[in-house]
C-alpha cells in the first residue's frame, strides 16, 4: 500500500480546464456554478492520479489543501483505538478535506483510495479565496462540511456506545476474574481441609473457641506464629491457628495432640470466609453493574447520584490501580433528583476516564457530591491531580471531534456527549484548571426540562 499522504502523493498534472470544468457541471455539488466560477475553481488546482491504497488524507495531519473527486471511488475512515472505523465511500463530483480547510486546523479522518482515483486539489489559500467569490461557493461547500459532519457524529456516536460496552465488558471481565479464581482456590482448599480434619480424631469434648482476635499487622501475625511453633507443630499448622485467634498462651492448656485437629478446623473456617469474601465482591460488581445500566427502569427516575457515582468507580476499578488514589466526599444531605440514569452514568464515566487519563498513571482522583446551593438540585465535581488543561484549548473542549490525544486514542466525542447529555436535563458544566489539576463541576436541577423545552448549549 502506498504510504503517501495529502496532495503530496500521487503524479500531479495539469488539464484542459475547460474539460475539467465540464467535469464538474455534471456534478450535483458544482452544477449550480456558472462557467467562470468553475474555470476559476479548476485554475486554482491541479490533477493527481492515485492508485487503490493510496491515501490522499490522514487523521491527524494538518489541512493543506481541498481535494475535489473526479474521477473513481475513495473510502473515509476515523481511528477509533484499534480499530479504524468506516464512515463512508464517495465518489465523482464529492469534497474531501472541507472540514479541516475551512478551519485550518487538523484533519479529522483518513481517506484512502478504493479504485484508481483522479483528484482536483486546491491549496487552502485559493480555497478562501474561491469562497469568496460568491455566496453560491460558500452555501455548497458549507452545506457539504455540515452534512459530512452530522455523518460523521452520528457513526461515531453509535460507535462510542460500542466502544463503551467493550470497555464496560473488559473491565468486568478483569473485576470478575480475581475473585473467580479465588473462589475456586478456596473451594479446592476447602476440601482439601476438610478431608485433613476428617482424618484426625475428634477431640472429646470439643475444646473452646479462641477468645482473642486475629493479628492486627505482619508483624504481630509473624510473632504470633513463631510463638505458636514453639508448642511443636509446623509453620502452616501455626498460619492457621494464629489467623483464627489463637496465641501460644491460649493454646498452652490444649493437649497437644488436639492442635493438628484446632489447626484444620481453623483452615477450614479460613477458607469459608475467603469464600464468602469473594462471592461477595462477585455480587458486588453485578449489582454495581445493574444499577450502572438501571436495567428494567423507565428513561427518567428518581435517583440519588452517589449511587451512579459508586457504581462508575465500581466498573472502572480497573484502571484506578498502579499509582492512582480514588477519593470520595460525598455530603450526607445531599438530595434525591429526576434524571435519566443511564446517561448520567455515562458522563460520569466519561469524566472519570479522562481524568484518569490527565494523571497518566499516577495522582489522586477526587469525586464530590452536594447539593446545590443556588437551588434545589446537586453538584457533582470530578477532579484529577494533572498538569491541568492549557488556556488555548479551554474554549473548544465541548467541541465534536477535537480532542488532544493521537489520532486513535479518542475521537473528540467524550465530553461533547457529556456536555449535550447534561443540558438535556437543563444542567450545565463548568471546568476548573490551573498547573495542580483540572475539576469538572456538573450542576443538575432537580428534574429535567419537559421534551419540548429549548435546553440550554
Amino acid at each position: 500500500m502506498n504510504d503517501a499522504t495529502g496532495s503530496q502523493q500521487g503524479e500531479h498534472r495539469h488539464l484542459d480546464p475547460a474539460a475539467v470544468a465540464a467535469r464538474l457541471r455534471d456534478t450535483p455539488l458544482f452544477g449550480g456554478l456558472d462557467e467562470d466560477q468553475l474555470l476559476r475553481l479548476v485554475d486554482m488546482g491541479e490533477i493527481a492520479d492515485l492508485e487503490p491504497g493510496s491515501y490522499l488524507i490522514r487523521e491527524g495531519d494538518e489541512a493543506d489543501a481541498l481535494y475535489v473527486i473526479l474521477d473513481g471511488e475513495l473510502e473515509v475512515t476515523k481511528q477509533s483505538g484499534r480499530s479504524r472505523v468506516p464512515l463512508a465511500r464517495v465518489g465523482p463530483g464529492a469534497l474531501q478535506g472541507e472540514i479541516a480547510a475551512l478551519e485550518g486546523g487538523r484533519r479529522v479522518a483518513s481517506v484512502h483510495a478504493v479504485t484508481p482515483a483522479e483528484i482536483l486539489c486546491i491549496p487552502v489559500a485559493a480555497v478562501r479565496e474561491f469562497l469568496a467569490s460568491g455566496p453560491d461557493v460558500a452555501l455548497a461547500v458549507i452545506r457539504t462540511a455540515v452534512a459530512r459532519l452530522r455523518t460523521i457524529e452520528l457513526t461515531l456516536r453509535e460507535r462510542e456506545k460500542l466502544a463503551g460496552l467493550g470497555t464496560l465488558a473488559a473491565g468486568l471481565a478483569h473485576e470478575l476474574n480475581n475473585p473467580a479464581a479465588a473462589a475456586k482456590r478456596s473451594i479446592e482448599g476447602l476440601g482439601e481441609a476438610i478431608r485433613d480434619a476428617e482424618r484426625l480424631p475428634r477431640p472429646t469434648p470439643p475444646p473452646r473457641p479462641p477468645e482473642g482476635a486475629p493479628p492486627a499487622s505482619a508483624i504481630e501475625r509473624s510473632d504470633r506464629i513463631e510463638s505458636i511453633i514453639g508448642l511443636g507443630v509446623d509453620s502452616e499448622m501455626a498460619a492457621a491457628l494464629a489467623a483464627a485467634g489463637w496465641t501460644a498462651e491460649s493454646l498452652s492448656d490444649q493437649p497437644r495432640d488436639v492442635l493438628p485437629w484446632l489447626a484444620a478446623d481453623a483452615s477450614v473456617h479460613a477458607l469459608l470466609g475467603e469464600l464468602d469474601m469473594a462471592i461477595g465482591r462477585i455480587s458486588e460488581i453485578v449489582g454495581a453493574v445493574k444499577g450502572y445500566a438501571y436495567l428494567d427502569q423507565a428513561p427518567v427516575q428518581r435517583l440519588d447520584v452517589r449511587t451512579g457515582l459508586e457504581q462508575t468507580l465500581v466498573i472502572l476499578r480497573h484502571r484506578l490501580r498502579d499509582g492512582i488514589e480514588a477519593r470520595t466526599e460525598f455530603a450526607p444531605d445531599v438530595p434525591q433528583i429526576e434524571a435519566y440514569g443511564s446517561e448520567l452514568n455515562q458522563v460520569w464515566t466519561n469524566l472519570v476516564d479522562n481524568a484518569i487519563d490527565a494523571m497518566e498513571g499516577r495522582g489522586t482522583l477526587t469525586i464530590r457530591a452536594s447539593p446545590d446551593p443556588g437551588g434545589e438540585g446537586v453538584v457533582v465535581a470530578i477532579c484529577d491531580s494533572g498538569p491541568g488543561i492549557p488556556d488555548a484549548v479551554r474554549p473548544r473542549l465541548f467541541e465534536p471531534f477535537y480532542t488532544t490525544k493521537p489520532p486513535g486514542k479518542g475521537t473528540g466525542l467524550g465530553l461533547h456527549i457529556t456536555h449535550n447529555v447534561v443540558a438535556r436535563h437543563g444542567g450545565r458544566v463548568d471546568v476548573e484548571s490551573s498547573s495542580s489539576g483540572t475539576c469538572f463541576v456538573v450542576t443538575l436541577p432537580p428534574s429535567p426540562p419537559p421534551a419540548d423545552y429549548p435546553t440550554p448549549g
